[in-house]
């Protein structure tokens, strides 16, 4: 196994050379040398040269003849194995790539309904890339045998792990032991889902690359859009096994199952359905079971516990804690079979696991119509998390988030309709709780409305119709002719006109009162946009089913209602429109008539927004390389002219004054999105950090804690204001980072390698000698014993805990910045961990620790820096945030009384009354005396405790800030 977990960045490998040939170039401070400067005027027409030539090969890579191999490949057939599956498959082998000269392979699977020639393109244009490339028909598709079983472990997934066994005894296959090949999956709906269960059962997949695909096929096909109420709602994590059918996609795909052509050799492998009853016309390509659970869907409308978990164990979400393999999650903005609340939940689900996943949004699904989705842009991605996990080519992928947006006709910043690629920091998740994406609250009105469902759920509203793509099935178009919200049928609540543009990226929700005639409910939410005309819109033509249950007649129950994830632009001069409907065609509504009325709560929409930046990024630029070499000509070009500027404007950038301070904040601003939607996630902060102090960074959630670890890390550039350590200014690539060892947004790690090959690696990336690594010293710390020696994909998350923190050591730093560092460790390790920095700091370094857990904080930190909403709120000892030492909260039985005696005890310099304790500032005064001297006048005494923790005040603090 081993992915692209034996590869370094490529970009580091160069570091220490180029630092080299500079240092040869230059005087001490960065003058060019006569003899330098004719070195890069030699340079400036050289590289060029060099650069338009690898430009060349480059593109010529992607024209590489690719031969194609047809092959039959037999595999066991189920649990027994006692019958034999032929999978038609073709193998492209591209040129050069043989027994001496092996490559990395690629399987492609396809979708549901597809076979191997649907994804020939894509297997083209990876095997032009230089990989091996296996496609294939799924077994019950194309010319393959055997019968579908929705990608059930005991036969796709099955098939696939052979697969793998097959390519491990390929000649020209790279291995990473015997029987282990290095191999990637991807593919997208059925194939996506492959791919990730395949990932979870088999653990020689190196990375994986799922498109438009499912978390939970029960909830795909039984969606319930309910989310939690209260104060902490958990949104799209209440996932009910009670949802409402999703009756037209079933149909549409069992229809293309059962009308598959027969293949010679097919056998229906089940002895109780012999190949030609009407049984098995019935059900046609699928195995029986599958069978037998849509034809009950498709009768009742309704699921069965059976059901529920035949459809789980084709799920992904039952192995996401088993995937090692790094995971880029392309999911469908269009796509009301998969939406994109599964991606999420497959993101989530994999990154607890520490394993690298990015999360990107693409202009299609299966609602799309052709050429909506951007094929060329999506292959680049592809290839791209490919290179580098399976080659160790290029850079590591970024772990930003990226989402594509629609702009309407004479938009805000287009002047024309179009797709916008748009990148944000982090993937921000699509859950209401624990997140930090921003909401704006949106006041719908409207008064309570009543709507019918008629007998049998006829005539039936209709919003899309699922898998026929086109405009004209919006809101005006064909849907509305065809039905569209049948009045009676549905209601409606209207918000503001909007001033300005509102661009929503996620879920929005909303609270609703709904009581029935009857026990239960089934509704239908959709989010409008109307214009001034009074023209609706359903953006992405998505639909949130509700169903309701254990309802008394006449009674009203409130229900959060998660709505669907969706990127969609308001332009000024619209307004948001909330239907509950009825009835819609895509789904099962219940026979009974019934008659439902619904209101509104508060009216308070929440609206999810995340502010991006246009990316340049597309599917047909140029390869990583080729750029680099063309960055590089144009520095060499500029280097006889601007050197001297560059090695004045580098003394310029350091203050003597502060070499010695580890740390120094200076009106440090960061602000994402346009001038539209701007979000300060940094606000004017200043603060310094000293030699020897433990420093603890706190604030809520959204605080903007990481954003200013990620400035102090060089990892992006503040708006505004500076940050120095030891007197640099920091910048992406700071020569002055090398004295700074850290961890942010949590450990990421090549789970293919041991935890000391980890560490080794990132210690040769920075080009120093390994005697100034102090691993053993490390590892000590880390206290990970033997278990260093294992892959990283094995380790708990507080084994992961402790390596980044041994990596974060690594060539002992002068400054220290941790982010959450005792997540996952248990109480004892906790303890240490608090030792270890405290001596740490001791040693005369400096600690930086961004941390939720303030009883940590209180015993590990000698001073505290307190944000809140980007600004800061309060900084200094920890004495000085939670308040003097001598002051006690003494808890009495008679507060009144308590106070007279108190204010009579000599050596007590202040004592008030508050919420029927008293605050005692002892002075010279001990707490004994105190409390003899209460006991002695008759007034009992039940707690004597410290004024208030950290934690009070920090409640207090950010409380006083809202």
């Amino acid at each position: 196994m081993g992915g692209g977990g034996r590869v370094a960045d490529p970009r580091k490998r160069w570091r220490s050379p180029l630092r080299r040939i500079w240092s040869r170039l230059s005087a001490r401070h960065g003058r060019l040398t006569p003899s330098g400067r004719r070195w890069v005027g030699a340079l400036a027409v050289l590289v060029p040269v060099v650069a338009v030539a690898v430009t060349v090969g480059a593109l010529a890579g992607r024209d590489r003849a690719v031969h194609a191999h047809p092959e039959r490949i037999t595999v066991h057939d189920g649990p027994g194995g006692g019958q034999r599956v032929s999978l038609d498959a073709t193998l492209f082998v591209p040129d050069g790539v043989d027994a001496r000269h092996r490559a990395a392979a690629v399987i492609v699977a396809h979708g549901f309904g597809g076979s191997k020639d649907s994804v020939r393109a894509d297997a083209v244009d990876l095997a032009r890339r230089g990989y091996l490339v296996l496609t294939y028909s799924a077994r019950g598709f194309g010319r393959s045998t055997g019968r579908i079983a929705l990608d059930s472990p005991d036969y796709e997934v099955a098939d696939a792990r052979q697969l793998v066994d097959w390519l491990a005894r390929r000649p020209e296959v790279r291995l990473d032991s015997p029987g282990d090949p290095r191999v990637g999956v991807t593919g997208g709906s059925y194939g996506g889902a492959l791919a990730l269960l395949l990932a979870g059962y088999d653990r020689r997949i190196d990375a994986i690359v799922p498109v438009a695909t499912w978390n939970d096929l029960s909830h795909a096909f039984f969606p319930d859009s309910v989310g939690a109420t209260g104060a902490t709602p958990a949104g799209l994590d209440q996932r009910s096994d009670d949802g409402v059918f999703k009756k037209l996609w079933a149909a549409n795909l069992f229809a293309s199952g059962v009308t598959r052509p027969a293949v010679a050799g097919d056998q229906p492998n089940q002895p109780s359905q012999p190949a030609g009853s009407e049984s098995a016309a019935l059900c046609g390509g699928f195995r029986p079971e599958f069978c037998a659970a849509y034809q009950a869907a498709a009768r009742t409308g309704r699921a069965t516990p059976g059901m529920i978990a035949l459809l789980r164990r084709s799920s992904p979400a039952t192995v996401l804690d088993r995937i090692g393999a790094p995971t880029l999650l392309i999911q469908g903005e269009t796509d009301s079979l998969f939406p994109l609340a599964e991606a999420d939940a497959n993101a989530r689900g994999i990154a607890a696991n520490g394993t690298p996943v990015r999360v990107v949004w693409f202009a299609g699904g299966h609602d799309a119509g052709p050429g909506l989705a951007d094929t060329d842009r999506l292959r680049a991605l592809t290839g791209a998390w490919f290179d580098h996990y399976l080659r160790g080519r290029g850079p590591a992928p970024a772990t930003t988030f990226q989402y594509a947006r629609t702009d309407p006709p004479g938009g805000v910043d287009t002047g024309g309709p179009g797709f916008r690629d748009l990148v944000a920091p982090a993937y921000p998740g699509l859950r209401e709780a624990g997140t930090p994406t921003a909401r704006q609250e949106v006041t719908l009105r409207g008064r309570p409305q009543t709507m019918l469902n008629p007998a049998g759920g006829v005539p039936a509203a209709v919003s899309g119709l699922p898998g026929l793509a086109g405009d004209s099935l919006g809101g005006t178009g064909l849907a509305g002719a065809l039905g569209g919200d049948l009045p009676g049928q549905s209601v409606r609540f209207d918000g503001p006109v909007f001033d300005r543009t509102v661009d929503v990226v996620g879920a929005p929700t909303i609270s609703v009162r709904v009581s029935s005639s009857t026990e239960s409910a089934v509704l239908f939410a959709k989010l409008y946009d109307v214009d001034s005309q009074g023209r609706a819109t359903l953006p992405q033509r998505l639909v949130a089913p509700v169903r309701v249950t254990g309802l008394t007649p006449g009674r009203p129950r409130t229900v959060r209602v998660v709505l669907p994830a969706v990127v969609h632009r308001f332009t000024a001069g619209h307004r948001m429109r909330l239907v509950l409907a009825s009835t819609d065609q895509a789904y099962a509504s219940p026979a009974d008539p019934a008659a439902y009325r619904v209101s509104l709560v508060d009216g308070r929409l929440s609206v999810p927004r995340v502010p991006g930046v246009r990316t340049g990024l597309d599917g047909s630029s140029v390869p990583w390389l080729v750029a680099g070499a063309l960055v590089v000509a144009a520095v060499a070009g500029a280097a006889g002219v601007t050197g001297a500027r560059r090695a004045r404007g580098r003394r310029g950038g350091v203050d003597t004054a502060l070499a010695g301070v580890p740390l120094v904040v200076d009106h440090l601003t960061k602000t994402y999105g346009g001038p539209e939607a701007p979000v300060t996630a940094v606000r004017d902060l200043s603060l310094r950090v000293e030699r020897g102090q433990v420093l603890g960074l706190l604030g809520p959630n959204g605080a903007g804690k990481t954003t200013a670890l990620r400035i102090l890390m060089g990892l992006i550039h503040p708006s505004s204001g500076q940050v120095r350590v030891f007197g640099h200014v920091i910048s992406p690539g700071a020569p002055v980072l090398s004295r700074v060892g850290s961890f942010v947004e949590g450990p990421g790690f090549l789970p293919h390698l041991s935890g000391r090959d980890n560490l080794a690696l990132y210690w040769r990336a920075t080009g120093r000698p390994e005697s100034d690594s102090h691993a053993e010293e490390a590892l000590a710390i880390a206290g990970l014993g033997d278990a260093v020696h294992r892959r990283v994909r094995t380790y708990s998350q507080g084994m992961r805990q402790r390596l980044a923190l041994a990596q974060a050591m690594l060539g002992r730093p002068d400054l220290l910045v941790l982010d959450e560092p005792t997540n996952g460790l248990d109480p004892p390790q906790i303890h240490q961990m608090r030792r270890v920095l405290r001596d740490y700091a001791a040693a005369g370094r400096t600690v930086l620790v961004s941390s939720h857990l303030l009883a940590e904080v209180e015993q590990t930190c000698t001073h505290v820096v307190v944000m809140h909403r980007g600004a800061l709120v309060a900084a200094g000892t920890v004495a000085d945030i939670v308040g003097a030492a001598d002051t006690v909260r003494v808890g009495v039985d008679d507060p009144a009384a308590a106070l007279r005696v108190v204010r009579r005890i000599e050596g007590v310099t202040e004592v008030t009354e508050a919420e029927g304790t008293l605050l005692v500032t002892l002075g010279a005064l001990g707490r004994s005396e105190l409390v003899a001297g209460l006991v002695a006048a008759g007034v009992g005494v039940h707690q004597v405790v410290p004024r208030r923790r950290l934690e009070d005040a920090f409640l207090s603090l950010v409380e006083d800030e809202r």
